[in-house]
């Protein structure tokens, strides 16, 4: 396949993206909010269990809200930002999310916050969060050259990985210094801080052209027929979305065992967190050596085999050893986690053709995230009923049948994955077409 040529608006990567200015920017940017990320992943739980004593099942409605999202604007969300600037998209998101979690310290210091204002926070967030996804993935094909994906991709989940490390452990000692609503002030700070690295991108893609005879229903169609239609992208779907509902099903009550079963303090849940990050960095820093070794299409099926039954340990965890024992089953399935969506992510960029990707990624968004909510709500009934542990080990049965959709398709044989410029339909037949049908 022949790499394409540099566009005007974006320069040739010569000496890789080390030297790229504007991914650098991008990545600096991104880096800083996952950080942020990190705090408010751990403190927003931590606020409705510690400082709100919410229930089990509320603690489940509170993570099926971070999601809910996907589900209710996640089909449209792909049609619409294509209509946009993704640059815009990016910053308007960060700034919103920003103004959301600055809310939490102030309602708990005017002696107001309540679990409904997080319900609400947490939908509101989870929307602008959509857009951003979508803006973000569809922008990194325009900054960079789409042969530099996987190694762009790879840099962006190292830089979340350190953040995995890090964030959790200054969120245990922020939450503990500070209480956890203050502690969600620094994730409102660190997106003030990407918006500002974003705006300092200097390629500018033009406003996408609007067709004089679009139509947002024709176009949400187009992007489910592009994925649906394409075996690979189809066993990809299955696989991420069912991994993401049994392991929702796993974080609503994640939590609640840490902190009120085995009455750990939000430093040590940190740290926990932590450490299982070290495996997502891992994996980071060897998916495209892994890949090259076994071929793309095994490397998905065999790193999601990989993460879904070290989810087995968290059931059985006491406050011993065992503890130990839950960081390390978490590094191997982190460095699962991120293997397989570094490559499988690179290769749905890859693949689709430039004015389907915000559609694209829109309807795997909708599809794979979708389920979230619902994972999290029976997370929350099923530990209100048959308790934590009987719930975790519900999840982590269901995690580790995942790899089955991945494994059973054409990726099993597939060293080399198509891209948009080789159609799958000259390598294997049974992929399905890639590119969507006429109305």
């Amino acid at each position: 396949m022949t790499a394409p040529e540099p566009s005007p608006d974006r320069p040739a990567n010569r000496g890789g993206l080390w030297r790229h200015a504007d991914f650098r920017r991008l990545w600096v940017g991104e880096t800083v909010s996952q950080f942020g990320a990190m705090v408010s992943q751990l403190a927003l739980p931590l606020v409705a269990i510690l400082v709100l004593h919410a229930s089990t099942w509320q603690v489940g409605v509170l993570a099926a809200c971070e999601t809910a999202a996907f589900v209710a604007v996640g089909l449209p969300a792909g049609a619409w930002v294509e209509r946009m600037r993704f640059r815009w998209v990016l910053i308007v998101n960060n700034l919103v999310r920003a103004a959301l979690l600055a809310w939490v310290p102030v309602a708990h210091l005017l002696g107001v916050l309540t679990i409904e204002q997080l319900y609400v926070i947490a939908l509101a967030t989870g929307v602008s969060t959509v857009f951003f996804d979508v803006a973000y993935q569809s922008y990194l094909p325009q900054l960079i050259d789409r042969e530099l994906l996987v190694e762009g991709n790879a840099k962006l989940q190292a830089s979340e990985s350190v953040s995995q490390i890090a964030g959790p452990s200054l969120g245990g000692a922020l939450i503990q210094a500070l209480t956890a609503p203050y502690a969600v002030l620094v994730d409102a700070v660190s997106f003030l801080w990407s918006a500002a690295w974003v705006m300092r991108i200097e390629v500018r893609p033009p406003r996408p052209e609007r067709s004089p005879d679009s139509n947002l229903l024709r176009e949400i169609r187009d992007g489910l027929r592009f994925v649906l239609g394409n075996r690979i992208l189809r066993a990809i779907a299955m696989c991420t979305s069912s991994a993401n509902l049994f392991g929702s099903v796993i974080s609503a009550v994640f939590y609640v065992l840490l902190a009120r079963q085995l009455r750990l303090s939000p430093g040590v849940i940190g740290l926990l967190t932590s450490t299982a990050a070290v495996g997502g960095l891992i994996g980071a820093l060897a998916a495209g050596r892994f890949a090259a070794r076994v071929g793309q299409g095994p490397a998905i099926w065999i790193a999601s085999a990989v993460a879904g039954p070290c989810a087995l340990v968290t059931p059985f965890v006491q406050r011993d050893w065992t503890v130990g024992l839950l960081a390390v089953a978490q590094i191997a399935m982190w460095m699962g986690i991120v293997v397989y969506n570094i490559n499988q992510v690179s290769f749905r960029q890859a693949l689709c053709p430039p004015g389907l990707l915000g559609r694209m990624n829109a309807t795997m968004r909708f599809l794979v995230w979708g389920t979230m909510p619902f994972g999290a709500l029976l997370g929350g009934l099923l530990g209100s009923t048959i308790g934590v542990r009987g719930t975790l080990l519900a999840g982590a049965v269901g995690q580790s049948l995942t790899f089955l959709p991945v494994f059973l398709s054409p990726l099993r044989r597939m060293r080399e994955l198509p891209s948009h410029a080789e159609p799958a339909t000259e390598r294997d037949p049974a992929a399905g077409p890639l590119v969507p049908s006429q109305p």
